[in-house]
């Protein structure tokens, strides 16, 4: 088999399934009018569907990070795909508020089996010096995951029903769960066949570098998370859009800004790493930083085309990190670690940021409303920039024996 084949494969595995697990996950938001006038649910209560997906998400994936350093990870891979578009299917049976949160719940649990397994699986199978830019098309699943998950749910939603819309997106992910079990592990894993001691995991809560990296993952998760809970309905309320024109342009700007940045930062970054050693978080301090002003813009006018505009660039900064910071934790981390590192990355980032920023921008909108609510969440994005300044330092520190040209 030609050596260039494989990875390519796996890429479009792990590319595609990571598709349906954001079209999975962001099919919930596109409905939210729909099930909020079904249910007669308060903003704060949809915005709890949210949140306890992500509690689940992110408790169960440290359990499922043991694993991944333990067994062969395409199995993990598909048993979680298939287990994750069962529990959507379930979603759509959900006669009541409690029946949603155990639906959702579900999804949770299985996705955690993928998250933490399936970065460190992929780039596995690529060079060192062009990962940064692999882990950014891996990254490109979440925008474009996202936008056809409010795509399929607006259009879906409106014209079948909100449950309807949970059964049809549910079918691809099993399938892909299944072809997922059959393919190999990497050279890389197989030759390392030692299993991690579980008191040696202590090593990745010590490494400061790794930890400022996470948590300045979790405010931009804290800020994105939200807005993609709130900004389908930010649309219906603010500009009188109906849901299925809101989902559509939403997530319209979500794909092209998400392709754009996510293109734009691997590139940058892996361009910019053969001269400067912390150029992956030179990368994300400076598009964290660029994304506020034009967020705060954004929730501030009342044009319709101006704030389409203003939104765009601000998921096109906000987007710019994820590949350079994938591409990062990997090359900090050594390989029979890497699956827990990614749980432990995944706990931090949810815990401390879409866990629970649905539910107190639905807190905020029910007080004062979500013009206010998207606001606050929007500056929030500022703590990223000081932490991905705080890690770049950090990296020097750590790999002080190694030169870096052209300090910046």
């Amino acid at each position: 088999m030609n050596n260039k084949a494989y990875p390519r494969k796996v890429l479009l595995l792990i590319f595609s399934i990571s598709l349906f697990n954001y079209i999975d996950r962001q099919v919930l938001y596109a409905v939210f009018p729909l099930i909020k006038t079904d249910l007669g649910l308060s903003d704060m209560q949809l915005g709890f569907l949210a949140s306890s997906f992500m509690i689940v998400y992110m408790c169960f994936a440290p359990v499922t990070g043991y694993f991944g350093d333990r067994i062969r990870r395409p199995l993990v891979i598909g048993i979680s795909a298939i287990f994750w578009s069962i529990a959507t299917v379930f979603t759509g049976f959900a006669k009541n508020y409690s029946h949603l949160i155990l639906a959702r719940s579900a999804v949770g649990i299985g996705e955690a089996g993928y998250g933490p397994v399936s970065p460190a699986y992929l780039a596995e199978w690529f060079p060192l010096k062009g990962r940064a830019r692999i882990m950014a098309l891996y990254a490109l699943a979440v925008p474009v995951g996202s936008a056809m998950g409010y795509l399929l749910g607006g259009v879906l939603g409106e014209n079948f029903g909100w449950r309807n819309a949970f059964f049809i997106v549910a079918v691809p992910g099993m399938l892909l769960g299944i072809i997922a079990t059959l393919f190999k592990e990497t050279p890389e894993k197989i030759s390392q066949p030692e299993k991690i001691k579980f008191g040696e995991y202590k090593k990745i809560f010590k490494n400061k570098t790794f930890l400022l990296i996470v948590f300045s993952m979790a405010v931009g998760t804290f800020s994105i998370g939200g807005l993609a809970a709130w900004m389908p309905s930010y649309l219906v309320r603010n500009f009188s859009l109906s849901v299925a024109n809101a989902g559509f342009l939403f997530g319209a700007i979500t794909v092209l800004a998400g392709i754009m940045g996510n293109l734009t930062g691997g590139w940058i970054a892996d361009a910019l790493k053969k001269k400067i050693k912390r150029a992956y978080f030179i990368v994300g301090y400076v598009s964290f930083f660029l994304s506020v002003p034009f967020g705060i813009t954004a929730v501030l006018t009342d044009n319709l085309h101006f704030a389409v505009a203003m939104i765009f660039l601000t998921e096109f900064f906000v987007f710019m990190h994820s590949g350079p910071y994938h591409a990062a934790i990997i090359g900090i981390m050594p390989v029979k670690m890497r699956s827990m590192a990614f749980a432990v990355c995944i706990f931090i980032i949810h815990a401390f940021g879409d866990a629970i920023s649905p539910t107190l921008i639905g807190y905020v909108s029910d007080l004062h409303g979500l013009r206010i609510a998207v606001f606050i969440c929007v500056l929030f994005i500022l703590f990223a920039v000081f932490l991905s300044l705080f890690a770049g330092r950090q990296y020097m520190i750590e790999h002080h024996d190694e030169k870096e040209s052209n300090e910046i």
